[in-house]
């Protein structure tokens, strides 16, 4: 069993895992943490990473770096997302990872991430009903997978992320209905052109929601006051509690927002426009609730670098 280290570079995200991993076994957890850089600060309207943004994204990653280090990982497996992949920029991002932190960065296609998220999701999966969707909300985009266990049967990757989503749609503080509206009409609009003449024949019966927007909701829904991964995992989401939260957290001036236990405060603003891509995509599908995940592509990550497979030998992810 080996000790690896995961990092899975987001658009607003930044996240470590470190991990035992056997292929058999799947991944024994050892410590995770995230830290809000926003890499894509401003790329939807510049078209490149923002120098402040840079500097924060590599000095987690060092960071990271070193955590994981200190953990004795044997390797550190870095993967980067939208942000980086959408970026006019990012060979000079990219170089400064090296240069400064010793690490080379894989830059997923959005295929890939999906893959990878489909991946970490199915691994930390009861059983369930066939064929199943995944909803991955990110800061640059945003991913859906069907699939049928781990094998994804279609997938569609959105430039449609939460980042790009507040840039140019919510600017009122609290949040204006019109401004809401106009984002939510706007991601409607986007899945019914871009995925829904892909997903929705396969008639997925159940919707798995991972990453932050839909683990935050869940903790908010729950009442944490501390986030707690044993909790999240396998939280059912209705529609009417997300409802009642747009309420509530609209209703709420941004300073305030960002108080609440369960709500980090570099996601305060961002959580209106998640919440507005997670009901676009129950609503297109027609599904009354979501399944939450904790787990996704930063287990993902780990899980496909030795190789793991479903039945390989049990269970993929343990608690330390």
């Amino acid at each position: 069993m080996a000790r690896l280290a995961g990092i899975d570079l987001g658009s607003n995200t930044i996240r470590l895992l470190v991990a035992d991993a056997d292929a058999a076994t799947g991944l024994r957890l050892v410590h995770g943490e995230q830290t809000i850089a926003r890499l894509g600060q401003g790329l939807a309207r510049s078209g490149v990473l923002a120098p402040e943004a840079i500097e924060r994204a590599v000095a987690a990653v060092r960071a990271y770096r070193d955590r994981a280090k200190a953990l004795g990982a044997g390797s550190i497996l870095v993967v980067a997302t939208a942000a980086v992949r959408q970026a006019a920029n990012r060979d000079e991002f990219l170089g400064r990872l090296s240069a400064e932190a010793g690490l080379v960065a894989r830059v997923a296609s959005g295929a890939e991430e999906a893959r990878l998220t489909l991946l970490g999701v199915a691994s930390a999966l009861p059983p369930r009903a066939d064929p199943y969707a995944v909803l991955d909300i990110g800061g640059g985009s945003t991913e859906l997978v069907v699939a049928r266990g781990v094998c994804s049967v279609a997938a569609v990757s959105l430039a449609l992320g939460c980042v790009g989503l507040v840039e140019r749609f919510l600017h009122a503080d609290p949040v204006d209905r019109a401004e809401y509206a106009a984002c939510a009409a706007h991601v409607a609009a986007r899945l019914e052109a871009e995925a829904w003449p892909r997903i929705r024949a396969l008639a997925p019966r159940l919707l798995v929601g991972t990453a932050g927007t839909i683990t935050t909701l869940a903790a908010l829904d729950l009442g944490l006051t501390a986030y707690d991964p044993a909790r999240v995992q396998g939280h059912r989401l209705a529609a009417g509690r997300i409802e009642a939260l747009l309420d509530r957290l609209g209703a709420l001036p941004l300073a305030e927002r960002a108080r609440l236990p369960g709500l980090e405060p570099g996601r305060a603003d961002l959580i209106i426009a998640g919440i507005a891509v997670t009901l676009g995509v129950l609503a297109g599908l027609g599904q009354g609730e979501l399944l939450v995940s904790d787990s996704g592509l930063r287990e993902g990550i780990l899980l496909d670098a030795i190789g793991w497979a479903p039945g390989a030998g049990g269970a993929s992810a343990g608690a330390p």
